[in-house]
């Protein structure tokens, strides 16, 4: 039986919007997961929360923390913790990679999205640095700026 392309290309599941607002994003990586039945069945119901997540880096391995993946409703004992640490798969190269940028003060790893990519659960990390307040005001005040200059050309069409 064919899989249909549509449905399970790139489903999103999650997004952290907020990250995009609070930090500086420098390099985005694009990591596996190891989840167990219940979660991934949480996933494909398209539950789960990114806000409070982050990632570290322990033993050569990186680790995503605080992402909230509710338990699955027609679970059993076997069910899941909603905010379990799980484990990402990178490769080699990319985890040496950012162990020496996360060592650098003000960087941390931050999840920006949660999708299905061919069946398998993927998660966006991001190399980000924070943001100070001038720094959000300035970019709320080009965006507008930006939005304004494209009202104008509408309007002169």
């Amino acid at each position: 039986m064919a899989r249909e392309q549509g449905d399970q290309e790139n489903k999103v599941i999650a997004q952290n919007r907020r990250a995009r607002h609070d930090y500086h994003i420098d390099d985005v990586y694009e990591a596996g997961m190891v989840l167990t039945g219940t979660e991934v069945k949480s996933l494909r119901e398209g539950r789960a929360s990114l806000v409070d997540g982050f990632a570290t880096i322990k033993d050569g391995e990186v680790w995503l923390q605080n992402v909230h993946i509710p338990v699955y409703v027609m679970g059993t004992w076997t069910n899941h913790a909603p905010r379990r640490s799980r484990k990402l798969l990178l490769h080699r190269k990319e985890i040496e990679r950012l162990i020496a940028k996360t060592r650098e003060p003000g960087r941390t790893l931050v999840p920006l999205r949660l999708y299905f990519k061919e069946g398998k659960a993927k998660v966006e990390i991001a190399l980000v640095r924070g943001k100070r307040s001038y720094d959000k005001r300035h970019d709320i005040a080009t965006r507008e700026a930006a939005r304004e200059i494209e009202r104008a050309q509408r309007r002169r069409r």
